[in-house]
C-alpha cells in the first residue's frame, strides 16, 4: 500500500502545490488522480519515488518511509513511464528495455532476453529490437517506454500522463494494452491524467485534486459519476455524467429483437419488401453485417443490392450466449443503437454474424429495471 498522510509540498516562493493530503492507495489496483492543471497531480506521483520530497507529512510504501531509502535504491522498486516515454535515442529498442536490469546487476545476454520477453509482452514485434527511437511511431514509444518501466519486475508503476501526446485512436489502444497488461501482471500503478475520461476507463480509484493541491474526492469511477461531492467534483466530471455511468451497468438485461437483414445480391425487388420502417442490414454469406439500405438507396439502385452501394455507421455489439442479451454494458448498448442510422444497433455472436438488433428504448427500459431493482443509484 501507498500511503500519504497529511502531505504538504510547499516551494521556497510560498507556492503550495501539494497541501495536506492523506490518500491510501491499494495494492494491485489503478489509481488515476485527476484535476486540472495546477493541482498537484504530478508533485503527488513523483513525492512516491522521491524526485520531490514533501515539505511536511509522510509517503509510505508497504508502511515504510519512503525518505528512509535512498532515492536510488526506493527507484528500483518502482517502474517510472512519462509523457513521450523518455527513451534513449542512441540506444536500441531492445537496450532501451534492458536497460534498468543491467543496471540492478543483471547480466546482458540475460537482461537482453527479459527485454524481448517484454517486447512481446506490451504488443511489439520482434524486428523492432534493433531499432531506434526515432524509427518508431508515437504509441509505439510509449510501449517501449512501459516495457522498460517492467523491465525490473517492480511492484509500484508510475506513470505521468503518458499517451496524452499520441493521437486519440493511438491512445485508446494504449489504454486498452494497460488494463490488459493489469489484467495479467497485478502491479500497484498510480496513474496522472487531467483527462476524466481517460480516469474513467483507467482507474480501480479516482482521486480527483483541486488547484492548489487539495483532495476534492477518492472513490470508484461508477460512485464518483454517481455522487460527485459538490459543485466542482460534478464540473470536472461533465454534464454527461449520467451517460457515461452506463459503462458500469451490464447491458444483460437489454433484450435483443429482430432485425431486417439481406443477404448482398438480393434482388432490389426482393430486399424492397423486406425493410423494418424503410431499413435493412446487408449480410454476406456468413450473415457478417456489411451495412445498412433504405428504401431510399434500392430505388436508385441497380438489380441487385451491391457491397459498394451500402450506408455505413453503427457499432456492433455482442451477445452473451448463455444469458441471451448483451455482454457489454448499458453504454455499450445504447451507443450502438444511436450511432446506427436506422435507429437499432446490430447485435453479433462470437464469430460476427447478426443476431438482431437493440433500440435506444429497449436500452432506456433495461436502465429503469436495473434503478428498481437496486443496480443504480436513483
Amino acid at each position: 500500500m501507498i500511503e500519504f498522510q497529511s502531505v504538504t509540498k510547499r516551494y521556497p516562493d510560498g507556492t503550495v502545490a501539494v497541501d495536506a493530503l492523506d490518500l491510501a492507495i491499494e495494492d494491485g489496483g489503478i489509481t488515476v488522480l485527476v484535476g486540472p492543471s495546477g493541482c498537484g497531480k504530478t508533485t503527488s506521483l513523483r513525492m512516491i519515488n522521491r524526485m520531490v520530497d514533501p515539505s511536511e507529512g509522510t509517503v509510505l510504501i508497504d508502511g515504510r518511509d519512503v525518505r528512509a531509502q535512498s532515492p536510488s535504491a526506493l527507484r528500483r522498486g518502482i517502474g517510472y513511464v512519462i509523457q513521450n516515454a523518455g527513451l534513449f535515442p542512441h540506444r536500441t529498442v531492445l537496450d532501451n528495455v534492458a536497460t534498468v536490469p543491467v543496471l540492478t546487476g543483471t547480466g546482458k545476454a540475460a537482461a537482453r532476453k527479459r527485454a524481448a520477453e517484454l517486447l512481446e509482452t506490451v504488443g511489439l514485434p520482434a524486428a523492432f529490437a534493433k531499432r531506434y527511437p526515432a524509427q518508431l511511431s508515437g504509441g509505439q514509444q510509449q510501449r517501449v517506454g512501459v516495457a522498460r518501466a517492467l523491465a525490473a519486475d517492480p511492484p509500484v508503476l508510475l506513470m505521468d500522463e503518458p499517451f496524452s501526446a499520441v493521437d486519440p485512436i493511438v491512445r485508446d489502444d494504449l489504454q486498452e494494452e494497460l488494463l490488459r497488461l493489469q489484467s495479467e501482471l497485478g502491479k500497484t500503478i498510480v496513474f496522472v491524467t487531467h483527462d476524466i475520461d481517460e480516469a474513467i476507463k483507467l482507474g480501480d480509484k479516482v482521486a480527483v485534486l483541486r488547484v492548489g493541491g487539495r483532495l476534492a474526492q477518492f472513490d470508484t469511477p461508477s460512485a464518483l459519476l454517481a455522487n460527485p461531492v459538490d459543485d466542482f467534483v460534478a464540473s470536472f466530471v461533465g454534464r454527461d455524467r449520467g451517460y457515461r455511468a452506463l459503462g458500469f451497468l451490464p447491458g444483460h438485461g437489454v433484450p435483443v429483437g429482430p432485425v431486417s437483414s439481406v443477404p448482398v445480391g438480393t434482388a432490389v425487388d426482393t430486399a424492397r419488401g423486406q425493410l423494418t420502417d424503410g431499413w435493412a442490414v446487408v449480410v454476406d454469406d456468413a450473415k457478417r453485417p456489411l451495412g445498412w439500405v433504405s428504401a431510399d438507396l434500392l430505388s436508385s439502385s441497380g438489380d441487385a443490392v451491391s457491397a459498394e452501394n451500402l450506408i455505413s455507421g453503427g457499432s456492433l455489439y455482442s451477445v452473451d450466449a448463455e444469458s441471451g442479451g448483451t455482454s457489454g454494458s448499458l453504454r455499450n448498448a445504447l451507443d450502438a443503437a444511436l450511432s446506427s442510422p436506422s435507429g437499432v444497433g446490430i447485435a453479433v455472436d462470437s464469430g460476427g454474424a447478426v443476431v438482431g438488433g437493440i433500440t435506444a428504448d429497449t436500452v432506456i427500459a433495461a436502465l429503469a429495471e436495473a434503478r428498481r431493482s437496486g443496480e443504480v443509484p436513483t
